[in-house]
């Protein structure tokens, strides 16, 4: 486990859903993959093993991303186990919906620090720690677009990504260093599908003109293109993947 790798990569909430598909394919596609989690070890193990068995590199490590130091222990961590780090994925989030007016100082701190502190605390570690070469995607959400309802105080720390995004690609400068963000639509997970009736799933579904959620494999296969060799020259940039919502 302790070896030198040469494509190593960290993805935040990796233990479920698409950060999980996420690792999956990277590790499929030859990274060392560090499958990041904030409380679910059982299932980050699991998923580690699975990708084990398949013949990848795995390795979970525990950190909140909203907590500067856990955040520079996982850094630390994964160049322990493989001495170095080439890839950043910052899938980890939270969404709580709200109006403006409704919401409370709990919806809007969490988000605040998970999806936008979260991710200017791993993207601090990574402008000093990424190897040449590197990638860095974020995350973002078609919502940004779409501007929907009762999504405000998410809607907006993603906004804001997506703007560090383009910030970060040009600080990077003569690394080599691609910095991109994702942006999703409607997608089949465990914490989208929650609570929603089939009504609106399937009224979700017929947003895209390819009248169906996404999938993880989806997000994982733009995230892939983005890391691997094809996406070299695609810099700076918000990749919407939701089958044409927006």
């Amino acid at each position: 486990m302790s070896a030198p790798h040469h494509n190593v990569a960290i993805v935040t909430g990796a233990s479920r859903g698409i950060g999980a598909a996420i690792a999956e394919r990277l590790a499929a596609d030859g990274h060392a993959v560090v499958i990041n989690y904030a409380a679910s070890a059982p299932a980050a193990e699991a998923l580690a093993a699975k990708i084990e068995q398949a013949g990848g590199t795995a390795l979970p490590v525990k950190a909140d991303v909203s907590d500067p130091e856990a955040v520079a222990r996982l850094f630390d961590a994964t160049e322990t186990a493989f001495g170095g780090v080439d890839v950043l994925i910052n899938n980890a989030g939270i969404l709580k919906l709200a109006s403006l007016a409704d919401g409370d100082d709990e919806l809007v701190d969490s988000q605040i620090a998970i999806n936008l502190k979260g991710t200017l605390n791993t993207l601090r570690q990574a402008s000093r720690r990424l190897r040449e070469g590197g990638r860095i995607v974020n995350f973002s959400t078609s919502v940004v677009g779409l501007k929907l309802e009762n999504y405000g105080v998410y809607a907006a720390t993603k906004a804001a990504v997506e703007t560090l995004t383009g910030i970060l690609a040009k600080e990077l400068r003569g690394r080599d260093i691609t910095v991109n963000a994702v942006a999703p639509g409607p997608t089949a997970t465990d914490l989208f599908l929650d609570g929603k009736s089939e009504e609106l799933v399937e009224r979700l579904a017929k947003l895209s003109p390819m009248e169906r959620l996404g999938t993880p494999r989806d997000i994982a296969g733009t995230v892939a293109f983005l890391v691997g060799a094809d996406g070299g020259w695609v810099n700076g940039q918000v990749l919407r993947a939701n089958g044409g919502v927006i």
